[in-house]
């Protein structure tokens, strides 16, 4: 049984064909990360259940977790109404979503003109990517 892949059609993809993708905690509702994706990404993300995203910087598809193994478990996708962003609702495996080893891509934040972690690293990535 195939899936019907017709509501690939109702985004509106970007001029590269892509679409912005906000991946957020589904109990807590963190914001963890932005990626990107492409009609193959999302397509493979509802079949296999998982985050694919499309990596700008190596031209590919990126299953996330692929390499640190902090997979995204996706819950719902939701679509905004311009048709042009979506919000995965994830589990994050590990707890774990930024490469730099903290929870949230999010780990800084504007402070009197200043930017300032406010996040603590949770693992080392050399302990993550080796």
């Amino acid at each position: 049984m195939s899936l019907n892949n017709d509501f690939l059609d109702e985004l509106r993809w970007n001029s590269d064909g892509l679409i912005p993708v906000i991946a957020q905690d589904h109990q807590s509702k963190d914001v963890l990360m932005v990626a990107w994706m492409n009609r193959e990404a999302l397509a493979l993300s509802v079949t296999e259940n998982r985050a694919v995203y499309w990596s700008r910087s190596r031209q590919k598809l990126w299953r996330k977790g692929e390499e640190s193994g902090h997979v995204q478990h996706i819950h719902e996708i939701r679509l905004d109404c311009d048709e042009d962003v979506l919000i995965l609702q994830i589990e994050q495996v590990g707890g774990i979503a930024c490469h730099t080893g903290r929870r949230s891509c999010f780990y800084r934040k504007l402070v009197d003109g200043e930017w300032q972690t406010v996040d603590t690293v949770i693992k080392d990535p050399s302990d993550i990517y080796q």
